[in-house]
């Protein structure tokens, strides 16, 4: 398993007084450091150490996110009434749902 694909994330911890990386497929782990880089190298050998050990012992590894397939499509229960809001601001600008959702999304 490449753990480069892996989703990494640094930032600043105020509270801690250095640096916080985490691994988005992992969230259970993280590792403080001085600086930017040595958080991500850190939580990388981390990562790598983990995979590792699940591997050894035949447990489900998760795949990167970067490597997962997407369709595209995803289903979303909402109330009656929002549903009605949305087709009727869709209706409104000549638009299919779809599309209006889809835009509403990418604009939060």
């Amino acid at each position: 398993m490449n753990v480069q694909h892996y989703t990494y994330r640094v930032t600043w911890s105020q509270d801690d007084g250095e640096f916080v990386a985490t691994c988005v497929e992992f969230p259970s782990l993280s590792w403080l450091a001085a600086t930017q880089a040595e958080a991500f190298e850190g939580v990388e050998r981390l990562v790598s150490d983990v995979v590792a050990d699940l591997e050894r012992s035949g447990e489900p590894v998760p795949e990167p996110i970067a490597d997962r397939q997407y369709s595209g499509k995803f289903n979303v229960r909402i109330p009656e009434t929002l549903h009605r809001e949305l087709a009727m601001a869709a209706a409104e600008q000549g638009v299919s749902l779809n599309r209006l959702v889809s835009d509403r999304l990418s604009h939060r």
